[in-house]
């Protein structure tokens, strides 16, 4: 097994740091911190961070192929002129829902961004459940919503033949997987892969590796688990 790595690169300040994305274009990686309502920017040549405060939790970025981004904040869609620090809502979804917020989003192979809501927390874990839905803004920013009876909208990703989506609920304590439609961005015959029991800790963000495999974050489990979609075992580094 090879040996992980893992080095801070800029420690303290974040109430809950979330959805890091590379950015190619300013050689900088981007992230958003939750409660601290704020989209950050870390550059690894100056080793400086710079970040736009916000005037709600923002929960996910993603880059815009026109420049600038695209970002989770609230209940809304909304872009992000980075430079002049302004924000232009896309859309508003879950408007019956006041308490709800955006969780987890990523962008699709096809430039489609997924993104679910949840109830706002009473503590970590501890909120009204069944409240949120899992949604999608297409390029053309229509949304779609795909269901609802959400608890905690979390980690997202797709196979690397683009055939599969998967999605985790994190109080189903379940990965699932879903058909995957590339060219309509549909999703169906969901089924759950790998199941976690309740001591093992919450299932959260997730990402793919260049093997097929899926990386999740363990929330209040201090670690990272890897896992074979195939098999539905847990598997090592390679």
């Amino acid at each position: 097994m090879s040996s992980v790595r893992v080095e801070c690169v800029v420690s303290g300040g974040y109430g809950i740091g979330e959805s890091p994305v590379w950015d190619e274009r300013e050689s900088a990686l981007l992230c958003v911190d939750i409660p601290g309502r704020r989209v950050c920017r870390w550059s690894p040549g100056s080793g400086q961070v710079q970040a736009v405060p916000l005037d709600a939790p923002v929960s996910s970025v993603a880059l815009r192929k026109s420049g600038d981004y695209v970002i989770t904040l609230g209940t809304r869609f909304a872009a992000l002129n980075w430079k002049e620090q302004v924000v232009t809502t896309i859309t508003h979804v879950d408007k019956d829902k006041p308490n709800n917020r955006f969780n987890d989003g990523k962008v699709d192979p096809a430039g489609r961004y997924f993104a679910g809501t949840m109830a706002e927390e009473i503590r970590p874990a501890v909120l009204e459940r069944n409240q949120g839905s899992l949604y999608t803004l297409c390029p053309d920013l229509s949304v779609v919503k795909h269901f609802d009876q959400v608890d905690i909208s979390n980690g997202l990703d797709w196979s690397l033949d683009h055939k599969t989506f998967f999605y985790i609920d994190s109080l189903s304590y379940s990965v699932d997987a879903f058909d995957y439609d590339l060219q309509t961005g549909k999703i169906g015959n969901r089924r759950s892969i790998y199941k976690l029991e309740k001591e093992e800790s919450i299932p959260d963000g997730m990402c793919i590796d260049t093997e097929g495999k899926l990386w999740v974050a363990c929330y209040n489990g201090g670690r990272v688990i890897r896992l074979d979609p195939e098999t539905a075992v847990l598997c090592l580094c390679s």
